[in-house]
């Protein structure tokens, strides 16, 4: 959906409407609903992307804050950065380090042939990850206490 298209507008007409006329709650619902048609209307099949990044950065950040051990939290956190990151550089850079290993063998005189895979770039997977992965990080310094509702920490 581009935001100069008649369609965003609409959408846009929409949730403004909605959310002016709704309780707090259901406006939260209805943001968050809106939120994942906007983000799925290019493509739905990136939702799981977002589906995981949530849940995982709002559970390993409860289990920081509910733990005392360092260590465990130290292990939440480096859950948290790996995932995040490994999704990241999955999306973002795996054609770029594909072909460059590709080419280090090829210097060296090995011929090889790693199957091409086009992956598709979601928009804004850097911006979300960052998002994510900053705000388990904030809980793990302490400077922030973590929601206990995944509904306001999705939205």
């Amino acid at each position: 959906m581009l935001f100069n298209s008649y369609t965003f507008w609409t959408f846009f007409a929409v949730v403004i409407l909605l959310y002016r006329i709704l309780p707090h709650k259901q406006q939260n619902w209805m943001l968050l609903g809106a939120s994942y048609v906007f983000y799925g209307w290019w493509d739905w099949a990136f939702l799981s992307l977002i589906l995981i990044v949530t849940v995982l950065n709002y559970l390993t950040a409860l289990g920081v804050a509910g733990s005392d051990d360092i260590k465990r939290r130290k292990l939440m956190v480096g859950l948290s950065v790996a995932v995040n990151l490994g999704m990241l550089g999955t999306f973002k850079y795996f054609g770029f380090f594909a072909g460059e290993f590709v080419s280090l063998l090829s210097s060296i005189g090995l011929t090889v042939s790693l199957p091409s895979v086009q992956i598709v770039l979601p928009v804004g997977i850097s911006f979300y990850t960052f998002q994510a992965m900053s705000y388990t990080i904030d809980v793990y310094r302490g400077d922030t206490t973590p929601t206990r509702n995944l509904r306001d920490f999705a939205l």
